[in-house]
C-alpha cells in the first residue's frame, strides 16, 4: 500500500522542529559563561597612542561629521573619513557599511556613523558581524553603551543633536571604559546569537 504524501504543512512543522532542536541544541552546548572581551582602549589616558577612529556620515550628518572629525583630530586620534565628502545626497548604509568594515576587520579601533536621526545607521553597522553600534543621544546613553554593551560604534542623530551636546557625546563615549566581567558574560551572550545564525565577515 502505498504511504500517502506529506501535506505541505506537514513538511513544514517538521522542518520547524528540526530548526528548533538545532537550535536548542546550540545553546546547550555554546560556552556563554566566558565574558566577551573589552573593546579596545579608547579613553584619552589608556595605555599608546589614541586610537583610529572610522568616521562617516551621510549628506544629513555631513556639517556635524567634519566638526567632528576636525575637532578628534585635534585632540590627538587618526580618524579615517570614509565619507561623504558634501551635502550631495548619498545612502546611509553605505557609510554605515564602511565604518563597521574597518572597525570589524581591526583597521580602526572604534567607528562613528551620523546621519539624521541615528537609527538607521546604527541598524545597518550592525548587520556586520563583530560590530555592537549603539545610538546616543544623550550623555547618559553614551556611558551606558560603553560600558554595559561594550559597544564599538557610536551612532549620531545630527537631526537631533546640537553641536555642543554631540561633541560632549563623542566625548563621553570616547572616556568610559568597558564594565565589569557581568557585563562581558552578557556581551557574549549577543556574539552567541550572530554565530547561530551563520553570520560571518565579509
Amino acid at each position: 500500500m502505498t504511504e500517502p504524501t506529506p501535506t505541505a504543512d506537514e513538511i513544514r512543522a517538521v522542518v520547524a522542529d528540526v530548526v528548533t532542536r538545532v537550535i536548542a541544541a546550540d545553546a546547550s552546548t555554546s560556552p556563554v559563561d566566558a565574558p566577551a572581551p573589552p573593546p579596545a582602549d579608547l579613553t584619552p589616558e589608556g595605555p599608546g597612542p589614541l586610537a583610529t577612529l572610522a568616521i562617516g556620515a551621510d549628506h544629513g550628518g555631513f556639517p556635524l561629521k567634519e566638526r567632528l572629525a576636525a575637532d578628534l583630530r585635534d585632540r590627538g586620534y587618526t580618524v579615517r573619513d570614509v565619507g561623504t565628502r558634501s551635502t550631495d545626497p548619498v545612502d546611509y548604509p553605505d557609510i554605515a557599511h564602511a565604518v563597521a568594515v574597518a572597525v570589524a576587520t581591526g583597521e580602526c579601533q572604534a567607528g562613528i556613523v551620523i546621519d539624521g536621526a541615528g537609527i538607521g545607521s546604527a541598524i545597518a553597522a550592525n548587520k556586520v558581524p563583530g560590530v555592537r553600534a549603539a545610538t546616543c543621544w544623550d550623555i547618559s546613553s553614551a556611558r551606558n553603551s560603553r560600558e554595559h554593551n561594550y559597544a564599538n560604534v557610536l551612532a549620531l542623530g545630527a537631526g537631533l543633536l546640537g553641536d555642543a551636546l554631540a561633541s560632549q557625546i563623542v566625548h563621553t563615549w570616547l572616556s568610559t571604559p568597558a564594565g565589569a566581567a557581568r557585563h562581558g558574560r552578557r556581551v557574549a551572550k549577543i556574539d552567541q546569537l550572530e554565530r547561530r545564525y551563520g553570520t560571518r565577515l565579509p
